[in-house]
């Protein structure tokens, strides 16, 4: 069976049989990855179809030196940050709980779900969340990728290092950094309010 490489390589010339090889070869490595991020089997299963085609309509980017995998999983980590960003902005917490328009009583006791968040906290609850959203908007993609990796994804530093191909130390480093630059900027806000 050739390696790696030599299936990229053929797949850069538009080889479909080597392409098949290839994601035979590294199609379950790169969704396993993917599951990792993403933590949902079916957008994994979405977004390697997206990191396969990109493997065929870009081949030509790969630049024939690296490591194929490594190529592989850098393409799978952003797209699974970009997609896991996207889920976010989608996300809201309304205010107030549906109201059946066709009744005009409360809903009785048994009903009410007494752990919810009072309309008060959860407003001010959303307006952190949105304060923190634009702080976190501002820092540079390397520091907020690492940032949402251990802290929404809750991986340990040496996977978020091996997702994302960087060394532990470049990825502590990021994280102190980018938790020094958000506890700044988060001050500076205070003091302006």
């Amino acid at each position: 069976m050739p390696n790696e490489r030599d299936l990229m390589r053929r797949v850069s010339a538009k080889d479909a049989a080597a392409f098949d090889e290839l994601v035979v070869a590294v199609g379950p490595w790169v969704r396993l990855r993917l599951v990792g991020i993403v933590r949902d089997e079916a957008a994994a299963d979405d977004l390697l179809q997206e990191v396969l085609l990109r493997v065929w309509t870009r081949s030509g980017q790969w630049d024939g030196r690296g490591d194929v995998r490594a190529w592989l999983g850098r393409m799978a980590v952003n797209l699974a940050l970009n997609h896991l960003r996207a889920r976010r902005r989608q996300r809201h917490v309304p205010l107030e709980p549906s109201v059946d328009p066709d009744k005009s009583e409360p809903s009785p006791a048994w009903m009410v779900d007494v752990s919810a968040v009072a309309p008060d906290l959860a407003a001010e609850s959303n307006e952190e969340a949105a304060r923190l959203a634009e702080l976190l908007a501002g820092l540079p993609p390397t520091k907020l990728d690492v940032l949402r990796l251990v802290y929404e994804q809750e991986l340990e530093l040496h996977e978020a290092a091996r997702l994302l191909g960087l060394p532990v130390g470049t990825v502590k480093s990021r994280l102190f950094y980018a938790r020094r630059e958000l506890a700044r900027r988060w001050e500076q806000r205070d003091d302006n309010a």
